[in-house]
């Protein structure tokens, strides 16, 4: 058989994302679009502004000489100046172009970190739930992903996380907002966090990294902020996107900003650049480079979002759901009224609607839905919601 034995149960264990996106077609073409309510996929449906599509528009259109070429393995200079300054304003971090790679997204920047710090054999602690891909993409560069639970609430448990820090802990990797779960992290969890790493690298004789995977930062809600991770933590490596706050998921474009602080940070930053090319990515796209520098603030309407998370949390918890409410990302993760997760998805699945099981998130006995989706969607989805959990 070609295909390894990992790659065989990667398969097996992969997506369940893409699997029920997958079905969702299928359920569309027998019964027309309109009748199936899809929430399977984090594919943000509101449309970049006119801003963006211009600005991308004449990035495309510039006919000067090489600009379709090569650039520096890290990015054009005048972007990571842009993203630096922006880092600097919003977070109060001392931080300037030098220590900034442009990235093929955030998924493309999470590969860079991972190959640039694990050594064979090394641990990343992952709080749970957390994005599917985590895993998949420690496993890529010799690591092992040690899944650790969260509060009630979905907070941080700091005892949790101490405990399955040993000498093998290479880094710890966090999301927030968080997908599934839109939980945000308070500034009280990533200061905790802080110290933890900061007790726990001394007594294992190495320095724990602390990443921060960050593509929803720009959507939160009620006021919420998301707290500096590189203002927090010395030896800290953010990673994010513009698929989310720009609706440019398709672009593939993000970034990796690397604490100036950290011990070794120079070497650091040469084998990010290093890995970027190395993993054969060479550089982050051109064209959107060009785009994005002047739109760095170009967010979307995230008063959209807003609307469609309270639409959907007021209703499924007045049928009688659970579910904390998300503070930030498009996202919710109700309980399953099912201890078995995957059969209550299957039940949603013969009302026509698509949601995801928590247990593809590392969090069973829920599921996810996303509702960065149309209000025709939502609001032609909550008879099913409804009729599903009074059947169980």
């Amino acid at each position: 058989m070609p295909v390894s034995t990992k790659i065989s149960d990667f398969i097996r264990r992969s997506s369940w994302i893409r699997k029920m996106f997958e079905e969702g077609a299928k359920l569309k073409a027998q019964h027309g679009p309109e009748k199936v309510f899809d929430f399977s996929l984090g594919n943000p449906n509101l449309e970049p502004s006119p801003a963006m599509k211009k600005a991308i528009a004449n990035a495309a259109s510039d006919t000067a000489r090489g600009i379709h070429g090569y650039m520096p393995n890290a990015g054009f200079p005048s972007v990571r100046a842009a993203v630096a300054k922006k880092i600097r304003e919003d977070e109060g971090v001392e931080i300037d172009q030098n220590w900034i790679v442009m990235t093929v997204g955030a998924g493309g920047a999470l590969n860079v970190v991972l190959k640039t710090f694990l050594n064979d054999g090394d641990e990343v602690v992952v709080p749970k739930p957390f994005f599917v891909e985590y895993v998949f993409y420690v496993d890529n560069h010799g690591g092992k992903a040690v899944q650790v639970p969260t509060k009630g609430d979905f907070s941080l448990d700091l005892n949790a996380m101490e405990q399955a820090i040993n000498p093998n802990t290479a880094a710890v990797l966090i999301n927030s907002p968080n997908n599934p779960t839109g939980k945000v992290y308070s500034q009280q969890d990533i200061d905790g966090l802080a110290r933890l790493l900061e007790r726990k690298s001394k007594e294992i004789g190495r320095t724990i990294v602390l990443i921060s995977d960050e593509p929803y930062r720009a959507i939160t809600y009620d006021r919420v902020t998301v707290p500096s991770i590189l203002k927090a933590y010395t030896s800290s490596v953010v990673v994010t996107s513009f698929s989310k706050d720009l609706s440019l998921a398709g672009e593939r474009l993000g970034y990796v900003a690397l604490n100036p602080s950290m011990d070794g940070a120079g070497a650091a930053m040469e084998g990010l650049v290093l890995c970027n090319r190395i993993l054969g990515f060479v550089n982050a796209p051109a064209i959107m480079q060009r785009a994005v520098q002047g739109a760095l603030r170009d967010v979307v309407d995230i008063g959209v979002y807003k609307r469609r998370r309270d639409l959907l949390y007021s209703a499924l918890t007045s049928f009688g759901y659970e579910c904390v409410k998300p503070e930030g990302a498009f996202y919710l993760f109700p309980k399953s009224p099912l201890e078995d997760d995957v059969a209550f998805v299957g039940l949603l699945q013969k009302k026509l609607i698509l949601t995801v099981p928590g247990s593809g998130f590392g969090g069973p006995g829920y599921f996810r839905i996303a509702y960065c989706v149309s209000d025709e969607t939502i609001q032609g989805s909550l008879a099913g919601f409804e009729e599903a959990i009074k059947e169980v």
